[in-house]
């Protein structure tokens, strides 16, 4: 990546894959978000218009690729990340003695790898969508890893706000 350095500085190469790391992480918040609506409320036969019915109407099984991927690569962008992090912002949080902060965002690094883990259950899951047998599992899996995803995302805002934008 040194290439890319003639061009730009090194805090705007950070930034900008921290800003593509949270682009990624807004758009799998929605994909979980929606999916967890969908299976945690289905719409009625015959329910008509409204902005909650189009919320939780969408196609679970159609999320469930999204979801993989969206998932894998957030987890790649946030562990490049990360080597900055380690050693340019958690120093300095660890100075301020901001332990809460750095304890909510070690708990979010172990909850998002075991999202990583759970995946392949997921993707089993809900390709599966049509055996009635995993409806509870597949139900619960989604709104772990919605729930996992919200925690993920507010985490790393409270971080990223404690110590600023261009890392």
């Amino acid at each position: 990546m040194d290439f890319l350095l003639d061009y730009i500085s090194v805090n705007t190469f950070w930034t900008i894959l921290s800003v593509v790391h949270a682009l990624l992480a807004v758009a799998l918040l929605g994909a979980l978000t929606h999916q967890a609506a969908a299976v945690l409320a289905p719409p009625r036969a015959g329910a008509t218009g409204g902005f909650v019915v189009h919320f939780r109407s969408v196609s679970g099984p159609r999320y469930a690729a999204a979801v993989c991927v969206l998932w894998f690569l957030v987890f790649i962008f946030g562990a490049w990340i990360y080597t900055r992090y380690r050693f340019h912002v958690r120093i300095l949080i660890e100075q301020e003695a901001l332990f809460k902060t750095l304890g909510a965002f070690e708990l979010k690094e172990h909850l998002t790898t075991i999202g990583l883990g759970l995946l392949p259950v997921y993707w089993h899951l809900w390709m599966n969508a049509r055996n009635a047998a995993f409806d509870s599992a597949r139900k619960w899996l989604t709104v772990v890893l919605a729930a996992i995803c919200w925690y993920a995302f507010l985490a790393g805002h409270v971080v990223n706000n404690v110590r600023g934008f261009g890392l």
